[in-house]
């Protein structure tokens, strides 16, 4: 716990950081004694990565133990072990070196690493379309799932063995040789499509200048004949610019529309090809929803509920904009910003003294230790073990002493690092032979300011949710204690997997937790309750019409993956948005041509709602009434995190909440949050 001590006559308090707090405030050349060229390790402390020439050792080995584990699981006469326990140690084999190596691919700042890696991942690639291909390798597992192992199985070995079965027939393994050189081809095909429709999802438009009257062209990047708009300009001040730019970068794009309807056309004669009526199905199965028609009925569920509450927000938005012209698609952004800034009633430069790093990471360790009994225990890294000096690295530790795994924190901006927060799984936890626990290993990166002199880094509230968001992930991995590594962490169902980051998303913005760490990094003073209370409430502004465009989105994704498409994609937008948002359609727009989450999450992109309606569920039912329960924590920890995906989705959701997983008990969830929400931002209204 962060103490203050006072000296007397002072101006300003001293503060006795905690050493979690302290090592995350300090500038990088502070922690390191070493000359970072000096090794004594390799990455991960992994010996054979002391250099970049080490992955071909480790592609070498990979191919080594994978050839064994094969001939082990299709000898049927020699075999003394579960059929799933061989493939986990294939998917460990392989994945040990593709995800590290991924992870180093996009992140490690030279070239001869990043190059290396990017090879490694060729060849692992390489192995798994082989394998993949391997028939008496699906004979061996589809006749264990069909007759029974030579062993006694339990209900998770039959689990992930079904999981393993799925993921070989998704590439027509079991189809006749014709059928199955299709699914290759549409496999590939949509592949292309894909990375060509992302690409031009971000292409900038370019218009004449003389298109544009003279008082816009300021506005927007310009060589003197061609004005380049890259973005719907949402924070210009003026409406006319947002407008401008919203109906020029959202103009209709022939080529895009091509790619967009080949993709989805593909998808289905794949899934037709595999056996599913939509790719929706094929996409779906196996979740927590499980089939497309529960995720339809959900979001028909929260549309009704959501409609009028929608519609009071935009009314509210509305008198905010105090203009006679109605609100439109460029404005909500705008106009929502604004008004959060106006409730903060604080700039940046007010509240971010009190979110330093080290702070925020003090009450991340606060919290896991109030909840679960584990801290975060920052740890020197050895010469050679990270890819950057400004790399911290985390040992989570139980209150038993024992290890759990490592978190390794790539938080800072450096060249060439990749601009995304996300959760990286280097190594996934699961049980060994021996009856030990091979603890998992996992990279946090975020885009977070550098500490500058004696400044640490200070964070504004969206970052510090986003650190407690991906902290989520981090704890997902950390606190799984799976069997088997194909099912680690947040190796789940797309629909589960944001449950634990959005939970803790949840804890972030509760006064009685924010309380605990929100401390200036200079003073250790706490932050204001005024100024507390603000930055939670100003989360809680117009939540019905921000989920209503959730909710509109995930229609759209599922009309799209729902059968071969008979309509323009533009026409079919055009019908859903009339029907499941608030605000109208603008003509001569195509959103969805920038929409590159059709890509990522074809007939997925629902996940997000299931995933927040589930944990707001968890938050209502054990944490709302005291955040730091660690009873509620406890049940949190094994019934929930521990499975990770080894456990159907579905099953685990109804098990811990005691209520069937219904597209009903999502929308009450929601809707009970939205309701509490606007209750509380009623009563701050009345007590200012």
């Amino acid at each position: 716990m962060l103490t203050r001590l006072l000296h007397s006559g002072s101006k300003r308090a001293v503060s006795t950081w905690s050493p979690l707090a302290t090592a995350f405030n300090a500038k990088p050349s502070s922690r390191f004694d070493f000359g970072f060229s000096r090794k004594e390790t390799g990455l991960f402390e992994i010996p054979e990565l002391e250099n970049a020439d080490g992955f071909q050792i480790l592609e070498d080995g990979a191919i080594s133990r994978t050839n064994l584990l094969v001939e082990e699981a299709i000898n049927t006469g020699t075999r003394t072990r579960k059929m799933v326990e061989i493939f986990d140690d294939l998917s460990d084999t392989l994945c040990k070196v593709a995800d590290m190596a991924e992870f180093i691919r996009v992140a490690h700042p030279d070239s001869k690493y990043a190059k290396a890696a990017e090879q490694a991942c060729i060849t692992i690639s390489g192995i798994v379309e082989k394998l993949n291909t391997n028939r008496q390798l699906y004979d061996a597992l589809s006749n264990v799932i069909s007759k029974g192992d030579i062993l006694e199985t339990t209900e998770t070995d039959v689990h992930v063995a079904n999981l393993f079965l799925f993921d070989f027939e998704q590439c027509g393994i079991h189809l006749p040789e014709e059928q199955r050189r299709r699914v290759v081809e549409l496999n590939d095909y949509i592949l292309q499509c894909g990375q060509r429709f992302m690409a031009g999802a971000v292409e900038p438009r370019v218009v004449n200048i003389d298109d544009l009257p003279e008082k816009l062209v300021k506005h927007f990047t310009n060589n003197g004949e061609k004005v380049i708009v890259s973005g719907i300009s949402t924070d210009a001040n003026d409406a006319l610019v947002r407008e401008a730019g919203y109906k020029i970068f959202l103009y209709p794009d022939e080529k895009q529309e091509k790619l967009l309807q080949e993709l989805l056309n593909s998808r289905h004669e794949l899934a037709q090809i595999c056996g599913f009526p939509t790719y929706a199905h094929r996409a779906i199965r196996g979740s927590t929803a499980e089939k497309p028609e529960v995720v339809h009925e959900f979001l028909n569920l929260m549309n009704n509920e959501l409609r009028d509450r929608a519609a009071n927000d935009l009314r509210e938005l509305q008198r905010i904009k105090g203009s006679n012209q109605p609100m439109m698609p460029w404005d909500t952004a705008y106009v929502s910003s604004k008004v959060r800034k106006a409730w903060l009633g604080s700039s940046n430069e007010e509240f971010a003294p009190y979110f330093s790093l080290g702070a925020c990471m003090e009450g991340l360790n606060l919290l896991t230790q109030a909840l679960y009994g584990v801290r975060l225990e920052h740890q020197p890294s050895l010469p050679g073990e990270v890819w950057s000096s400004d790399v911290h690295k985390l040992a989570v530790i139980d209150e038993d002493e024992k290890l759990l795994g490592y978190i390794y924190c790539d938080f800072f901006d450096r060249k060439n690092k990749p601009n995304q927060d996300c959760h990286f799984t280097i190594r996934g936890g699961r049980q060994l032979s021996d009856g030990t626990y091979q603890n998992p290993i996992v990279v946090l990166m975020l885009s977070l300011p550098s500490a500058k002199r004696s400044v640490p880094s200070l964070l504004n509230p969206a970052l510090v949710d986003n650190l407690f968001h991906e902290m989520g992930h981090a704890l997902h991995s950390m606190l799984g204690r799976t069997k088997y590594q194909h099912v680690t962490g947040t190796r789940c169902s797309t629909d589960f997997a944001e449950v634990p980051s959005i939970l803790m998303e949840y804890f972030a913005s509760d006064p009685r937790v924010v309380s605990l760490f929100a401390k200036h990094y200079e003073t250790g003073e706490k932050m204001p309750e005024k100024m507390l209370h603000r930055i939670c409430a100003s989360k809680n502004l117009f939540p019905s019409s921000e989920m209503q465009s959730q909710v509109f989105y995930s229609m759209l994704d599922q009309v799209y993956h729902n059968g071969r498409l008979e309509d323009s994609t533009t026409n079919i937008l055009e019908k859903i948005q009339k029907e499941y948002y608030a605000l109208p359609y603008i003509p001569n727009t195509a959103w969805q041509l920038r929409f590159s989450h059709l890509v990522g999450y074809g007939a997925k992109y629902y996940s997000y709602l299931i995933s927040r309606a589930i944990a707001s569920w968890i938050w209502q039912t054990y944490f709302e009434a005291d955040p730091l329960s660690r009873t509620s924590g406890e049940r949190y920890r094994h019934e929930c995190l521990a499975h990770g995906g080894g456990k159907p989705p579905s099953k685990l959701v109804a098990d811990f909440l005691n209520k069937e997983a219904n597209p009903v008990n999502f929308t009450r969830s929601v809707i009970n949050e939205i309701d509490a929400k606007a209750e509380k931002i009623n009563d701050l209204k009345a007590a200012l």
